[in-house]
């Protein structure tokens, strides 16, 4: 998937490579983020994201590689409609530690953590969207993907979805992506977690 010619950058990183089939590794920019308003004020839409077009449903799933630091480093999936609509989930160094991360943001962001019970080091993404529906799953190994978050989504006439990558205190987080696949809805039963 990575090896398509349609992905486009929302925020192109000056260091970025793709040249192992199937894969990207990118280093971040300085003062990179996500974020509209809430508990902070401020507005953020300078994070790393290489969008590929997804239609009004489909299962997105993705591999992340990538050493975690300093606070804030984080590097995930992004499911965008456009810069007041969108969703990134992944790690994210908060209070000394990897925590598991999702913010969905609707005009405003949220932001939900939790321990991170695998390697943050090497993990798994999946988003599912359909029907108004996003359904975000993770995975230490591939194969096994307990939920994360179940939460209403825009409905809109198409997403990008992608790697995401970000460090709001610093730059040169390393990142490397890969095994991305965008399918039909995986259209499995709440609590499977194949």
């Amino acid at each position: 998937m990575m090896d398509r010619s349609d992905g486009q950058w929302l925020n192109e990183p000056k260091a970025w490579s793709a040249t192992e089939p199937g894969q990207l590794s990118l280093v971040t920019d300085a003062n990179t983020d996500f974020w509209r308003s809430t508990h902070y004020g401020f507005i953020r839409d300078s994070g790393h994201f290489l969008g590929f077009a997804a239609p009004v449903a489909f299962t997105a799933q993705l591999r992340i590689r990538g050493r975690f630091e300093t606070l804030y480093d984080q590097a995930g999936i992004m499911v965008r409609v456009d810069e007041q609509r969108w969703v990134k989930a992944g790690i994210e160094l908060s209070d000394g530690r990897p925590m598991l991360s999702s913010v969905l943001t609707a005009g405003l962001s949220d932001w939900a953590t939790g321990p991170c019970q695998f390697d943050p080091r090497d993990f798994w993404m999946r988003a599912t969207v359909a029907k108004g529906v996003l359904r975000l799953q993770v995975s230490a190994d591939g194969k096994i993907w307990p939920l994360v978050r179940l939460a209403p989504f825009p409905v809109a006439s198409g997403y990008q979805v992608g790697p995401m990558a970000c460090t709001p205190q610093r730059s040169g987080l390393h990142v490397t992506f890969s095994d991305l696949q965008i399918t039909d809805p995986a259209g499995k039963d709440l609590h499977d977690l194949s």
